[in-house]
C-alpha cells in the first residue's frame, strides 16, 4: 500500500517541477489550483499563458523534458501541433499552457477555482 506521505511528497515534487519549467522560460501569469476536492482526476492544476502559439509549445515541452529528466515522463500531452492550449498530463498535476486569447476564452481558473465558485453563489435566506 503507497504512504499518503510519500504520494503528498511526489505531488509537491511534481507541482514545483512544472512551476519551475514554466518560470525558466517566462511563462505568463502561472496560477495553481488545487482541484483535489472538485474532481478524482488530478489534484492540482497549474494554468499558465505563453506569448505565441511557438511559447507555448516551448513552455509545455519544457515540462515535459523537465519531468522526464526527473524519471516522471508525462501520462499524456495534448495540444502541441496546434499549440493554442498544450496540455501536460503529470498524473497529480495537470498542466494547461494557453495562448492568452484561448485562456481568456475558455477561462479555467472560473471553472476550476472552488473558491471562485462559492464567493459567486447568492447566500441563503434563514
Amino acid at each position: 500500500m503507497e504512504d499518503k506521505t510519500e504520494s503528498m511528497t511526489q505531488q509537491i515534487d511534481l507541482r514545483q517541477l512544472a512551476l519551475e519549467a514554466l518560470d525558466d522560460l517566462k511563462a505568463i501569469d502561472v496560477r495553481v489550483l488545487d482541484v483535489a476536492k472538485l474532481t478524482t482526476i488530478t489534484d492540482h492544476m497549474i494554468v499558465a499563458s505563453g506569448r505565441s502559439d511557438r511559447h507555448v509549445r516551448s513552455l509545455a515541452e519544457n515540462v515535459v523534458m523537465s519531468a522526464k529528466k526527473a524519471g516522471v515522463p508525462p501520462v499524456g500531452v495534448e495540444g502541441e501541433k496546434e499549440g493554442e492550449w498544450v496540455l501536460v498530463d503529470l498524473g497529480d498535476v495537470i498542466v494547461h499552457v494557453q495562448t492568452p486569447r484561448t485562456r481568456d476564452f475558455y477561462n479555467l481558473e472560473k471553472l476550476w477555482d472552488i473558491d471562485e465558485a462559492a464567493s459567486a453563489e447568492p447566500a441563503s435566506a434563514d
